[in-house]
């Protein structure tokens, strides 16, 4: 699917711009023909020249709070995307690559290998599909986007800061650029570009470890940036936006959830705009997730020593769609 409008209407008066994404996005049109604001002439032409076809599957919970789908891209090649559905609000989690070039011992995506980056039209494409599933529902559409699927966001830098500008576009998805966040394992350039960006985006940092030794076992890319470094960046971006940073924290059975790291890790925290986010680790047939009785011992360390800390409650295990199974399944 091709958002690049533009170049389509160049001959066209300035209005059809708005009518097409308001048609796209807003009306969730999937056939030109329905977009009844613009001539016949035009319709014919966006049929024959952009397709409004997104070819995918859906693999849905028992209760349907969490629907995946694996999206076949125009290549064939494939990428996952998850809808988590709260009372309030529904989520999507994103994919920016095709594959991740990271490979995380904990993470399934990671052994696919890196493939390609996504275009940001293959990345709006994943919360335009979930907002065509969610449109016979009264009132429903998607609320909120995190960059957390298959990738690294900060390695495809451009086209994931394009999709943030179609997403928040107002004529368009119209999401508040506060209901977008972007996890990176730690490129330090990618913290600090964003950091230049003046815009109030979320970032969350995925550590996994409290130090430098345990992480390099469990994050290669740890070889390249260290944990100061990342936090040298994180607070220059705290310094600039004076916005909150998400530290995550992946527990990992008899890996990284001693007491002894907790403790550690509550030294690494001491900023009072940083907050700590503890997962219990998902199956990829790798290590074994912390009890849950563990995980609350962990967490009364770090709030015993005042950090603010959440803890992420299991979603998406039954469609292998929580964090770190998104695997092109």
């Amino acid at each position: 699917m091709n958002f690049n409008f533009e170049e389509i209407l160049k001959n066209e008066p300035k209005f059809r711009l708005k009518q097409i994404k308001q048609a796209v996005f807003c009306g969730l049109i999937e056939d030109w023909g329905e977009a009844r604001a613009l001539p016949k002439f035009l319709q014919e032409k966006l049929q024959k020249e952009v397709s409004l076809d997104i070819k995918a599957e859906v693999f849905a919970s028992n209760n349907e709070e969490v629907i995946k789908t694996l999206i076949i891209l125009e290549d064939d090649l494939k990428v996952e995307a998850v809808l988590m559905r709260h009372k309030d609000r529904n989520t999507v989690c994103v994919s920016s690559q095709v594959g991740c070039p990271l490979n995380c011992s904990f993470c399934a995506t990671g052994k696919l290998g890196f493939k390609r980056n996504l275009t940001s039209d293959e990345i709006v494409e994943q919360i335009l599909f979930f907002n065509r599933y969610l449109k016979h529902e009264k009132n429903q559409r998607v609320s909120n986007v995190v960059f957390m699927g298959m990738g690294e966001p900060f390695l495809n830098y451009e086209n994931v800061m394009e999709t943030i500008g179609i997403l928040n576009d107002k004529d368009g998805l119209n999401i508040g650029v506060r209901k977008i966040s972007i996890s990176t394992a730690g490129i330090v350039e990618g913290i600090e570009k964003l950091a230049q960006e003046n815009i109030d985006i979320n970032l969350a940092i995925s550590l996994h470890a409290p130090n430098d030794e345990l992480r390099r076992k469990l994050m290669p890319v740890a070889n390249k940036y260290s944990i100061a470094e990342i936090l040298k960046a994180v607070n220059e971006y705290i310094e600039l936006t004076n916005r909150k940073v998400m530290f995550e924290y992946i527990m990992i059975k008899d890996v990284n959830d001693s007491e002894t790291c907790a403790e550690e890790l509550a030294r690494l925290m001491s900023h009072k705009l940083y907050m700590v986010n503890l997962i219990s680790y998902n199956a990829t047939g790798i290590f074994k997730p912390s009890s849950p009785e563990h995980i609350k011992e962990f967490k009364k360390v770090l709030e015993d020593y005042g950090i603010e800390v959440t803890q992420r409650f299991k979603l998406g295990r039954g469609v292998r769609g929580a964090c770190g199974q998104l695997a092109g399944e």
